[in-house]
């Protein structure tokens, strides 16, 4: 583990290259797991407050659930999760005209109906965030459905911390990114 801050970066992060495919994953990654999308406290009120303007994005078996259960829940872990359809598709999840999935809060962001993207564990992925003690940790989650993404990843040799700046620096700040840069040709010299 590498350290910046206070936070605890996996070797993986610099290391593994990944750049998602949806043209071959087509979104698996928002019906796949155990549980919804983890959410962070904040985020359940942000998006409780923007919910009747996302739900034209979603897909009418995503408002049935809604309206039924909720947007959120708590899983097995007692952390806050999205609600899934027992299909296992995340409640936000619509698909597009190719049968991609996509995410509805992100579609009505995207529009400028919403300013706030989608769920940063969403936003992270592949990188899965922890806190262990008073620090904030970053894995690596390797996942079978995608193999695509490490594909194209090697393929275009762009590492997962540079595939994700844009969520990085929205959860941890452009200067903590700038500093993640510069260890990351620090390690990879070494």
């Amino acid at each position: 583990m590498i350290l910046l801050q206070d936070t605890l970066i996996s070797e993986d992060i610099i290391e593994k290259n990944f750049v998602c495919n949806l043209e071959k994953c087509k979104g698996a990654c928002c019906v796949e797991g155990s549980s919804g999308a983890p959410l962070d406290a904040d985020e359940i009120d942000i998006i409780e407050n923007l919910v009747d303007k996302v739900k034209p994005y979603m897909h009418e078996k995503g408002i049935e659930l809604l309206q039924q259960h909720g947007y959120y829940e708590i899983d097995s872990d007692g952390d806050a999760v999205t609600t899934c359809l027992p299909s296992g598709e995340c409640v936000f999840v619509n698909y597009n005209a190719i049968g991609q999935l996509q995410c509805a809060i992100q579609q009505a962001f995207h529009d400028g109906v919403v300013t706030f993207e989608k769920p940063i564990s969403c936003h992270l992925y592949p990188i899965r965030a922890s806190i262990v003690g008073d620090y904030t940790a970053l894995n690596y989650h390797k996942w079978e459905i995608c193999k695509p993404a490490c594909s194209l990843g090697n393929e275009l040799n762009i590492p997962i911390y540079k595939f994700l700046q844009g969520p990085l620096e929205r959860k941890f700040g452009a200067e903590w990114y700038k500093e993640l840069e510069e260890l990351a040709k620090e390690y990879l010299q070494s």
